[in-house]
C-alpha cells in the first residue's frame, strides 16, 4: 500500500491566511507533529504575488495602484516571477519532504508539471512543457505556473492551474516575467466556459488523482482542525 497524501480543500481563502497556514504546517512538518505528505487546494480571492525573481518591468502598475483596484499584493519566498491569484483557478500547496522522495528540486519541479500534464490529458487537454520555462502550456498557451520554496528539504508553495479563469484577469502584470505570453484556461481549451462547477469538480478530482500517481501516494480526504492540526477524515474515490 502507498503511504498516504492528506488533500484538504481550503474553499476561497485569502492569500494572506493561507500562507500563514502554509508556514505552520511547515513548521508542524520540521518538528514531527505531521507526518505525513499534504496536499492543500483553495481558490484564492484577487492577488498579485511577487517571487524573489520578480523583475521591475513584470508589473504594468505600481503595487499600490494594484491595492487601489482591490488587489492584495504580497512579496513571499518562492522562486520564480510575479503571477496572479484569484476566481476560477485551482491553486495547489504541496507540503512534502522531499528526503521520502528525491533531494533534487528540479526532479520536484519536472514531477509537478507532470502532475498537471497528465490531469489535464484526462480532461481532453492536451499539454506539455515549454523548454527553458517552468511551468505548464497548451497549443503555444500557458494554462498552469508553478512556483516553490523549500526549506530543509519540506515543499511548500506549488503551482497555480487555471480552470475557468477569465485570462483578462493577468492584465495587471506580464505573467512569470515571460513577454507577449498568452494565459488560458481548461474552460476555454474545452470551449466549455459555462460548466464551471462541474468542470470545476472535474479538475479537482483530475489533480488530485494525477498527484497521487505521479509521487505513489494515495490520496486521503482531510480536514484542518481548529488547532491548526490536519486530521485525515476518508479515502477519496
Amino acid at each position: 500500500m502507498s503511504p498516504p497524501l492528506l488533500v484538504v480543500d481550503l474553499g476561497r481563502r485569502r492569500y494572506g491566511e493561507t500562507l500563514v497556514l502554509q508556514r505552520e504546517l511547515v513548521r508542524q512538518r520540521l518538528a514531527g507533529a505531521l507526518t505525513d505528505d499534504l496536499l492543500l487546494l483553495v481558490e484564492h480571492e484577487p492577488v498579485v504575488t511577487l517571487g524573489r525573481g520578480t523583475r521591475p518591468g513584470s508589473l504594468r502598475s505600481s503595487p499600490a495602484a494594484l491595492e487601489r483596484r482591490g488587489l492584495e499584493v504580497f512579496g513571499v519566498e518562492r522562486g520564480g516571477d510575479v503571477t496572479w491569484h484569484g476566481p476560477g483557478q485551482l491553486v495547489g500547496y504541496p507540503i512534502l519532504d522531499l528526503t521520502r522522495h528525491r533531494r533534487d528540486l528540479h526532479w520536484y519541479l519536472r514531477r509537478l508539471e507532470e502532475v498537471l500534464i497528465g490531469a489535464l490529458d484526462s480532461l481532453g487537454v492536451p499539454a506539455g512543457r515549454n523548454a527553458g520555462l517552468t511551468g505548464v502550456w497548451t497549443g503555444g498557451r500557458k494554462i498552469a505556473s508553478i512556483g516553490i520554496h523549500v526549506t530543509r528539504w519540506i515543499t511548500y508553495h506549488g503551482f497555480a492551474l487555471n480552470v475557468v479563469t477569465d485570462a483578462r484577469a493577468f492584465e495587471s502584470i506580464v505573467p512569470c516575467g515571460i513577454p507577449g505570453v498568452e494565459m488560458t484556461s481548461v474552460a476555454r481549451e474545452l470551449g466549455d466556459p459555462g460548466a464551471s462547477a462541474a468542470l470545476w469538480a472535474r479538475t479537482r478530482e483530475a489533480v488530485v488523482a494525477a498527484f497521487g500517481r505521479t509521487f505513489a501516494r494515495e490520496p486521503l480526504r482531510a480536514v484542518l482542525a481548529p488547532d491548526g492540526t490536519i486530521e485525515a477524515s476518508r479515502a477519496l474515490a
